[in-house]
């Protein structure tokens, strides 16, 4: 069985994007690009609400041209191969291209469908769509990297929520001497 799993990179302050939307901080080194690698490999599909996605889009596609970074460099074939899913109501019916999928209705119950039938996805950012799917119980786990950054203000990782998620610790890890991730898993009512 899949899984769906919240990952974000976030400030130390609580950030995923600075007061005017940038996102130039992240400390992509070594151990957390390989990280990124192992977490994204197999039998994974990438999910993306739709103002990541026109991130993501705007770059990945072409990442070759705009950085010579070797994180870049190993993940722009992974990521223009891998399969993903845009979830967005203005995008709904368009062909996005790179084997992508728009999902618009029935948001939660389409993705633990998709989890349920041995996918697991993988949600970068999007704290919109993260909070919707926490409030239908759909993520089962939370990797957070923390960056040595204070952004001062921006976009929040976490949107306020409904109701209390109780979480295990699973693993706390450093990168590159820099960032440092946690990851929870949802503790589900047995």
């Amino acid at each position: 069985m899949g899984r769906i799993i919240h990952f974000v990179h976030q400030s130390l302050d609580g950030f995923i994007a600075g007061p005017n939307g940038e996102f130039d901080w992240p400390a992509m080194g070594p151990e957390l690009s390989a990280y990124t690698g192992e977490l994204t490999a197999g039998d994974t599909v990438f999910l993306y609400g739709r103002k990541v996605w026109d991130l993501m889009s705007g770059f990945w596609p072409n990442a070759e041209r705009y950085s010579r970074d070797p994180h870049d460099l190993a993940f722009a074939p992974v990521w223009r191969e891998t399969p993903k899913v845009v979830v967005s109501r203005t995008l709904a019916g368009r062909d996005l291209g790179w084997n992508t999928t728009v999902v618009s209705e029935n948001v939660a119950a389409e993705l633990t469908a998709l989890a349920e039938a041995g996918k697991t996805l993988v949600l970068f950012g999007g704290a919109e769509l993260a909070a919707h799917l926490g409030a239908h119980g759909a993520i089962d786990d939370y990797h957070v990297v923390v960056h040595p950054v204070l952004l001062g203000g921006g976009a929040p990782a976490f949107r306020p929520a409904e109701h209390r998620t109780e979480l295990e610790t699973v693993e706390t890890r450093t990168f590159d001497g820099r960032s440092v991730l946690l990851r929870h898993r949802v503790v589900r009512e047995a």
